[in-house]
């Protein structure tokens, strides 16, 4: 399972004119540990939802920064049932709250703790890895970890031709060796190719049966056509 970074002090300090309307320097190796949900209160308090092992502990690495590099301070975080109430340094009021609904808060990799387990890693250490089938076979490499929310999902690009999404699940990925750099990957459980069970299906009908002959035809029939669309994101 990935690990959740746990506490670790580290030293924060906001200078002249930080604020989270003012770019700086983000993080060189991001890692997602928050996002910002809605407004809390009329004092500039934001909903937050953690991703630490303690959610607390997210704001115990140093500024944290969204993908703009504005940096966020936070002041002060108290738990609401499933989410944390947080001051922000640089968030006055509830109007400049409202507008930070939606952002994902980092920072940089070397800030976290070391994970003590060999089993334990974080998501973005599998960026780079070299991606290869259980027979050997060459796949690509892990460009990028993305959760649309239903569960990890791993963006591989191949040597050519576009990106593909896998899920980053055991079926899929049977195999992880990060001192290797390598992770193993099951093309059917992963969906990169069909089964043989889905490729008997394709194209069999029952015996006798006209495949046409559920459907109407001529100007009174109806036609309709469906796809499927599946949305993406970006880290």
């Amino acid at each position: 399972m990935p690990a959740k970074p746990t506490n670790r002090d580290a030293s924060s300090s906001t200078g002249p004119g930080a604020g989270a309307d003012q770019p700086s320097a983000g993080p060189a190796t991001p890692v997602l540990l928050a996002v910002i949900g809605g407004a809390h209160g009329i004092r500039g308090e934001c909903r937050v939802k953690s991703f630490t092992e303690e959610p607390e502990a997210f704001g115990r690495y140093g500024p944290l920064f969204d993908a703009k590099g504005n940096r966020y301070t936070v002041k002060a975080a108290r738990p609401q049932k499933n989410v944390l109430l947080v001051r922000f340094a640089e968030v006055a009021d509830r109007n400049q709250a409202e507008r930070l609904n939606g952002t994902e808060l980092f920072v940089d990799r070397s800030l976290l703790p070391e994970t003590e387990d060999d089993d334990e890693f974080y998501l973005e250490d599998l960026i780079g890895l070299e991606a290869r089938s259980v027979d050997g076979d060459l796949i690509g490499r892990v460009f990028a970890v993305h959760n649309f929310g239903a569960g990890d999902i791993l963006e591989i690009a191949p040597p050519k031709g576009p990106t593909v999404m896998i899920p980053f699940s055991e079926a899929a990925v049977p195999g992880l060796d990060l001192a290797a750099g390598t992770i193993s990957v099951d093309p059917v459980a992963a969906g990169l190719v069909a089964s043989e069970d889905d490729e008997d299906e394709v194209g069999e009908d029952e015996p006798g049966e006209d495949p046409a002959g559920d459907y109407e035809t001529g100007d009174d029939a109806g036609a309709s056509s469906r796809r499927n669309d599946t949305g993406e994101d970006d880290r």
